[in-house]
């Protein structure tokens, strides 16, 4: 059976929610704590203000922002992750991670007794143990 007829994945509905390079890196930039319109545009380089406009409002659909309205006169608002965007920033710095080798400079985080940078690993909390690749089951999306 081809993987075009099968049900959706997870990472197809998670491609769905936040699949393009602006979505992700507004919700990068929202990750320091709510920003005003203005402040995303700065924060976000080269985004066109109707782009922008677009993706913090499916975002708003996505549950992932919520817009505070700051101003009735005019209306204006500050924007910030919901809890679920929040969690979703740990996936965006898997991504900027997986990534770090090829940019010129570095965005793991670092151990702040010894300065090691950090690694990610599945961690089973009922063991509590982190498990490796072979003692792991399948991924849904792969």
């Amino acid at each position: 059976m081809s993987r075009v007829s099968e049900a959706p994945s997870p990472l197809a509905d998670a491609v769905a929610r936040i699949g393009d390079r602006w979505t992700l890196l507004v919700i990068e930039a929202l990750l320091d704590g709510p920003r005003r319109f203005g402040e995303l545009a700065d924060d976000v380089d080269g985004i066109a203000p109707n782009i922008l406009t677009r993706r913090l409002r499916h975002l708003e659909e996505e549950g992932l922002v919520v817009a505070r309205p700051y101003s009735e006169r005019p209306r204006r608002f500050a924007y910030e992750l919901t809890a679920s965007g929040r969690e979703l920033g740990g996936a965006i710095s898997l991504l900027a991670q997986w990534a770090a080798p090829d940019a010129d400079h570095p965005v793991s985080p670092q151990h702040t007794a010894c300065g090691t940078p950090l690694e990610a690993r599945w961690y089973c909390p009922t063991c509590e143990r982190a498990v490796d690749g072979a003692e792991a089951s399948e991924l849904p999306f792969v």
